[in-house]
């Protein structure tokens, strides 16, 4: 069946890339295709158009959204410093689905990083996004592009009817290769064995024996406690949730 949307759905060539970081630029909210699933972003520091994401998805604003560079270098804008195990990783994995939590630079808006004193990074490998944040001369703040607690959308008409006229564009950058969030990872602090580790907040496109395989001398803990206040995107009860009805049988199908 054909959904009418007035979203507006641009293909992602040099043009409608430069189009929608002005759109950015002048405080407006977009979709855009990463390797993993669609975002729907903002520039990091307008703190207007990141609270236009936290209306449209319905996203409580105490859980944190990710911001996405497109260079390890780009990560000095918003965090503070970057342990040099996260560098060893990054230059692994990046570009690519693994985003780290760092000491935040006080000149990201606190509705980012839902008033922590830490904010969530990546490199995304799609070369839409990276050519967008390039355009944009700006770090893009971008939740998955979809209603909060409902599944992820992985291609740009997904997009469109999730949203409507509620988001100003869609890049459409064809479908999302890995179709899986990111894995979160954030390093222990602090001397003693704490320094040594690697807690994963969330599980994604690179796996935990990836990232202990390239830190053999860490020890790599998947901590997936939810609670009231998250660390990260992806730690709460009603994140990702399907809308198709599950129903139980007392007794097996003949």
């Amino acid at each position: 069946m054909l959904v009418e949307t007035s979203t507006v759905i641009l293909p992602s060539n040099p043009v409608n890339i430069a189009k929608a970081a002005e759109i950015l630029e002048s405080g407006g909210i977009g979709a855009f295709p990463t390797e993993t699933v669609y975002g729907l972003g903002a520039d990091v520091f307008d703190i207007r158009a990141v609270a236009k994401i936290f209306e449209v998805k319905k996203r409580p604003v105490f859980d944190p959204l990710i911001v996405h560079v497109q260079s390890e270098r780009q990560v000095g804008e918003v965090a503070a410093n970057v342990p040099r195990e996260a560098r060893e990783l990054m230059r692994k994995f990046w570009p690519g689905p693994l985003t780290f939590v760092l000491p935040k630079k006080a000149e990201v808006p606190d509705l980012v990083t839902a008033g922590l004193d830490t904010v969530a990074v990546r490199f995304p490998a799609h070369p839409a996004a990276q050519k967008l944040i390039h355009a944009l001369k700006s770090p893009i703040a971008a939740p998955s592009a979809n209603r909060f607690g409902r599944t992820s959308t992985t291609d740009a008409a997904s997009v469109a009817e999730e949203f409507g006229d509620t988001i100003d564009f869609v890049l459409d950058g064809g479908p999302c290769g890995v179709g899986v969030e990111s894995t979160i990872v954030k390093f222990g602090i602090g001397p003693g064995p704490a320094s040594r580790e690697v807690r994963i907040l969330r599980p994604g496109g690179i796996s935990a024996e990836d990232i202990q395989k390239a830190l053999p001398g860490f020890k790599v803990i998947v901590a997936l406690t939810k609670g009231a206040k998250p660390e990260a995107p992806g730690q709460l009860e009603e994140h990702y949730a399907t809308e198709t009805p599950l129903i139980y049988l007392q007794t097996p199908l003949k």
